[in-house]
């Protein structure tokens, strides 16, 4: 199977991102895996993104995403025009074999409107699916038009209607459970440390006043908003007008002090991985249903155990001896877990991410889902329009 797919990223960062970006990160792993297997791909992205690709088409050359938080009415004209461009493309050629799409409810709604001009799509679900419950709850029967999730929790929250066209789930990889036991250890320092974008589902006001409270080092990295470090948010007029900065502002910033609780900002690459290697644990004290999880993946590929709620896919996702789960809301329960968390074995931990979510492990999946795409695909050739 040699097929050519175009994958739609989106319009809001750059394949692969500067720091913070989940979806595009996803893709960033996957495409290379896809192109070793004879897959050509056609990136929808934008003209900035540096992936190695066979095509790469885009409606804007820079990123998008610090527009995403605006006003509808100033905003929605972002997804459109990207997407506008995507049904552009697949109009205009006849050797586009699927579409592997990543765009929360515009892309399924584009792309079925379609109708019969266009290939079979296989749409990821990255997200919460107790959103948009009038979308994905009056999903009608489209033909060649199939979907999967990140977990197998995420997918028991899909409406009956959205769950006819799914062909399961897929758990996410990073590129850092690639060989993880071949990768020496570094030592373990005392800080505890939560990456992900400043926000109330991820907890870090839970985090944050448990550390004040039991005497813990915690780090804090992530954006806020569209800010990626301190100075940059204090230097940002009317920045309150971002809910993610309010929620920081109201419910972390009064624990963090400098010194026992620290907020770096947005980190990446190199000073990323070390961070986190050298943690005790990653914190997830989530409070939301946590969908995909690719903080956790990430955390045990770089022999770091995870400590957190039992919630969403992470009951999924960790093994035993690969980190510890409280129930949710249960505060006390959470602090013991971090004190037994230096009794698990880091070499367990990247063993277990090399095994389950390295980058060859979910191309796989996704090759296979791809030829059931395109197998129920075929009723006939697709014209193209000059």
């Amino acid at each position: 199977m040699s097929p050519t797919v175009l994958i739609n990223a989106g319009p809001w960062l750059t394949v692969p991102p500067t720091g913070y970006g989940g979806i595009e990160n996803v893709i960033a792993t996957l495409i290379p895996q896809l192109r070793r297997r004879g897959v050509r791909v056609v990136l929808a992205t934008v003209g900035q993104s540096s992936l190695d690709v066979d095509e790469r088409i885009h409606a804007f050359d820079e990123p998008q995403f610090a527009h995403i938080a605006e006003p509808y009415n100033d905003v929605a004209g972002v997804a459109a025009a990207h997407l506008q461009r995507v049904v552009a493309e697949l109009r205009c050629r006849s050797d586009i074999d699927l579409v592997h799409d990543h765009m929360e409810v515009l892309g399924p709604s584009v792309l079925t409107a379609m109708g019969a001009d266009r290939p079979g799509v296989l749409h990821t679900l990255h997200w919460d699916l107790t959103k948009h419950r009038a979308f994905y709850g009056g999903f009608g029967r489209h033909e060649h038009f199939y979907v999967n999730g990140v977990s197998a929790s995420q997918l028991r929250f899909a409406p009956d209607a959205l769950r006819r066209h799914s062909l399961g789930h897929v758990h996410l990889a990073t590129p850092l459970a690639q060989d993880a036991t071949r990768r020496a250890n570094p030592a373990k320092g005392k800080h505890l440390v939560l990456v992900a974008r400043i926000n109330r589902r991820k907890g870090q006001h839970v985090a944050a006043r448990l550390a004040q409270r039991c005497g813990w080092e915690l780090v804090l990295a992530g954006p806020i908003g569209p800010f990626t470090g301190p100075e940059e948010l204090v230097a940002a007029p009317n920045a309150d007008r971002y809910a993610d900065v309010r929620y920081w502002r109201e419910e972390v910033a009064p624990y963090v002090d400098g010194d026992r609780v620290r907020w770096i900002g947005n980190v990446e690459g190199v000073e990323r991985d070390h961070l986190v290697a050298t943690a005790r644990a990653t914190l997830f004290p989530v409070c939301w249903d946590e969908p995909g999880g690719t903080a956790v993946t990430e955390s045990l590929a770089l022999g770091t155990p995870v400590v957190g709620y039992r919630r969403g896919c992470l009951p999924e996702l960790v093994e035993p001896g690969t980190g510890l789960l409280a129930e949710y809301g249960d505060e006390t329960a959470l602090a013991q877990l971090v004190d037994c968390v230096d009794d698990l074995d880091p070499a367990q931990c990247r063993a277990t991410a090399e095994r389950r979510f390295a980058p060859d492990v979910m191309a796989a999946a996704y090759l296979e889902l791809y030829e059931r795409c395109i197998a129920g695909s075929t009723a006939g050739a697709r014209p193209a329009y000059a």
